[in-house]
Formats: C-alpha cells, structure tokens, sequence
C-alpha cells in the first residue's frame, strides 16, 4: 500500500520554524509501506523557514499581516494532483495546520485557540476522496 504523508512528520524540516515534527509513531506505520511526502506550503512557493499563518474561512493569513492564501492553495492543488497521478488514497498529515489540519485549526487569532475545521490541503483532499489520517489517529492505531 503506498500513502502520503506530511513532510515534517518524517523528519523534513519544513515546519513554519525550520523544524520538523518528527513522530515515531508515524514512522512505524510506514516501516512496511511505500509512501510519498507532502508539504503544500513549500510547494506552493512558502520558504523555510516562514512566518507562521493560521487560517481564517477561506483565507490564510500570515502572523504580520500578509494575506498568503494563493501559496496555500496553489500548493494544496499541486499536491493534489501529484498525489491522484500516483493512485494514493491514504494521507497522514500534521494536525492543527492551516494546511494539514483536521477537524481542528488555529482560528486565525496567533492565540492557540484551536476552532473546528480543515486545512486548505485537506479541504481539497476530501473533496478529492482521500482518506485523511493525524498523526494522532496513526499513534493510536500503532500502539
């Protein structure tokens, strides 16, 4: 079986900070599988490290002000298509993220307040028929 995952849980440094967020977890649920890596936000033109952004309806909004909402979603789409090229159905993302997230995001206030919704790349992914894992359901299903 082949999946995606986001890039920063594998190790990538492709976090906002310049970091990652490495998960063992995610890392045994992959020992036997083939997998791709994603991150829209690099793809969608975004550097690392960047200024942070949550987003906010259908906008994202960086932490200064900056609208970036086209790089989130060029990138979601970019990703998209690479991803129904290759026949993957299953991704593993970063929760919380105005990309990755899942049934919870930042609100868009830079305040850690988290609000239900998704992120631009797994509105679009659902909206495509993916299957969309956190790592925190992947952590539950290796333990």
């Amino acid at each position: 079986m082949k999946v995606a995952v986001s890039a920063c849980l594998v190790g990538k440094n492709t976090k906002y900070n310049g970091g990652n967020n490495y998960n063992e977890a995610v890392m045994k649920y992959l020992l036997d599988k083939e997998y791709v890596t994603i991150c829209p936000e690099v793809i969608g033109g975004l550097p690392t490290p960047r200024i942070p952004s949550e987003r906010k309806g259908n906008k994202v909004i960086n932490k200064i002000g900056e609208d970036v909402t086209i790089n989130f979603f060029d990138g979601a789409q970019k990703e998209i298509e690479k991803l129904l090229k290759e026949s993957i159905n299953i991704i593993i993302v970063k929760e919380k993220s105005p990309s990755c997230g899942y049934k919870q995001i930042y609100d868009g206030t830079f305040t850690n307040t988290l609000t239900e919704g998704n992120g631009v790349f797994v509105d679009l992914a659902l909206q495509n028929g993916f299957i969309i894992y956190t790592e925190k359901d992947i952590e539950k299903m290796v333990d």
